[in-house]
């Protein structure tokens, strides 16, 4: 009854944007493997399952991972049944997971296990269970690590994928599953596991992905080229959601500037704008729910008509929130405009501290840039900077760890002259952890102690300085996401031990990974692989990743060559999608 009261109390909370559907011969659960005030700030969740919903044959729902107090409450008294309609999850045609961050991962199979469902694909097989299917961002990248648990994975942007699949599988569901699983395998983007058989050698590595079935053993990622015929922005608001003050909306998918550790701007090329006025008739809408206005992408500031859409939205009494600026991009008209509608807090990301490093990470972004957008934002009346930068990049020595800090010494020294002191600066640290499908893919992450250490002496530095606090992510939680980033599909025993763990009460995750660790090393027949292969290791530029599979439309010889200019600190120009066809993407 505590359970299904909060819903009914979350459901009579939430505002709803569109005309939802009744009905429907298909049941279908979409889950966001996290808890409720996340999954109700993600706009990819909320994207997908208006499309779900407004489909002419699916009677949708939600489901979430429990809060902690639902948790400790559902482990003695029952099932998780999903949000509206309070259905065990079990009971519903399709399970549709949606997952953002690989971190998530563990988070997939404990709803499965509090759902009653086995998490293993074989153990479904001889039963009337839901077809679990996945997708989301993170899976765009490696779907790997959860392979063995899910039967379907649909691998790209889902606003024209998700009906293709739909009707597929209406058409094929009285079939046996295999036959049904054959019929929706058909549309482009679909990943059946099943049908790939990693083989390993005797060091561990894998060496071929054996195919079996009809079509091509490659998975070629969704594109939608056109991203104004599909809005994208806050379908259902509540207050509740992390970012419950803001209707968010879609600026952009993917990034022009080329940086060698962002997975977004490889996976999501080639560079998506929406166009200046569908941006601005969706600033309206949102303005009448809501006074601020997300705008959502990887970089901001280089939105055709973004200093417009700030002004506009200023000028109606509201207030444009970007979530990342270049520095090099914020022009004098997008400084006041958005300190004329009252941004007191905005976010710039250096990234690195030295002008070395910005070259080897290609940030296309001096020293000077960057000095000058601090001063003309606090000259135009911002009060607090956030900085973003990573620690443990390729190439990186210790001066270039001090140089954050002193940088962010000259931007408290340059704004003093801007004639409004800035009041408050936040150093944003996160350990660089390497990505499948950018050109720091073969690259390790630094160990964890390496990187206390360095954390440890830019904080003493940063001390020095008045009026900054340094943020800094655990280490410990960049191995986690480190191993789901690059592992492969035996990385699913990991998860499933991590996950009885956790059940088991035990919520310490980096223990139980010291205790794998030391298995894998027991015996030379041990089923665990040591998680340090995924994590702490260089795979050779020649090696089969696990990832190869997918075709992200980015030819591996690009990254590569893009990862040798790295190291020789050679950047290379942004994207130019009208000419440039280098890469693969265009």
């Amino acid at each position: 009854m505590f359970l299904r009261q909060r819903a009914r109390e979350r459901i009579a909370r939430e505002r709803l944007l569109y005309q939802r559907r009744s009905g429907g011969e298909l049941s279908v659960c979409v889950v966001y493997p996290n808890v409720y005030r996340l999954a109700m700030a993600n706009l990819g969740f909320q994207a997908v399952f208006q499309i779900f919903d407004s489909h002419r044959l699916v009677d949708a729902d939600r489901a979430f991972l429990p809060d902690p107090d639902e948790l400790a409450a559902m482990r003695t008294r029952g099932r998780l049944v999903s949000f509206e309609q309070g259905r065990p999850l079990s009971d519903f045609d399709i399970i549709a997971f949606s997952v953002a961050f690989e971190t998530d991962y563990l988070n997939l199979l404990a709803i499965l296990d509090l759902a009653g469902i086995p998490a293993r694909r074989r153990s479904r097989a001889n039963r009337a269970y839901p077809l679990v299917i996945c997708g989301g961002s993170a899976v765009f990248l490696n779907p790997e690590p959860i392979a063995d648990f899910v039967d379907l994975f649909l691998i790209g942007e889902g606003e024209e994928m998700v009906p293709e699949f739909l009707e597929r599988y209406a058409a094929a569901r009285k079939l046996g599953t295999a036959e049904l699983l054959d019929a929706v395998s058909e549309i482009g983007g679909a990943y059946r596991p099943e049908r790939f058989n990693p083989v390993y050698n005797e060091s561990g590595r894998l060496v071929e992905l054996a195919f079996s079935g009809m079509g091509e053993p490659r998975v070629s990622r969704r594109v939608v080229r056109n991203l104004d015929r599909f809005p994208t922005a806050s379908r259902i608001l509540t207050e509740e959601s992390v970012f419950g003050d803001m209707y968010l909306v879609e600026a952009s998918r993917g990034c022009q500037w080329g940086c060698r550790f962002c997975a977004a701007g490889f996976m999501y090329r080639p560079i998506r704008y929406r166009a200046p006025e569908g941006l601005a008739e969706e600033a309206r809408r949102g303005l009448a729910e809501r006074q601020v206005i997300g705008l959502v992408g990887a970089e901001m500031a280089s939105v055709p008509g973004v200093a417009g859409l700030a002004a506009e939205v200023a000028a109606r009494g509201g207030r444009l929130s970007p979530s990342s600026l270049k520095a090099d991009c914020i022009t004098p008209a997008l400084a006041a405009a958005l300190t004329r509608a009252g941004s007191h807090s905005v976010t710039i990301a250096p990234e690195a501290g030295s002008e070395r490093m910005r070259k080897v990470i290609n940030k296309n972004l001096s020293e000077p840039q960057i000095l000058g957008a601090a001063e003309l934002l606090v000259g135009h009346g911002v009060e607090n900077l956030k900085l973003y930068f990573m620690v443990g990049l390729p190439e990186e020595h210790e001066e270039d760890v001090l140089a954050m800090a002193e940088l962010t010494g000259k931007i408290l020294a340059r704004t003093r002259g801007a004639g409004r002191p800035v009041g408050h600066v936040t150093v944003s640290l996160n350990p660089f952890v390497p990505k499948p499908w950018t050109p720091f893919q073969w690259d390790p992450m630094e160990p964890p102690q390496s990187l206390k250490r360095k954390i440890a002496l830019l904080r003493s530095a940063l001390g020095r300085l008045d009026g900054v606090e340094l943020d800094a992510e655990s280490p410990r939680e960049a191995y986690f996401q480190a191993l789901v980033s690059r592992g492969d599909r035996r990385v699913g025993a990991i998860l499933e031990r991590l996950c009885a763990a956790q059940c088991q009460g035990s919520g310490d995750i980096w223990r139980e990974l010291r205790m794998i660790r030391r298995e894998a090393h027991a015996t030379v027949d041990s089923a665990l692989v040591d998680p340090d292969a995924y994590v702490t290791r260089r795979f050779g530029h020649d090696e089969l990743l696990a990832w190869d599979f997918i075709d992200h439309h980015v030819h591996k010889w690009f990254l590569l060559s893009e990862r040798k200019k790295a190291h020789f600190e050679h950047q290379t120009k942004p994207c130019d999608v009208t000419r440039c066809r280098v890469c693969g993407a265009c």
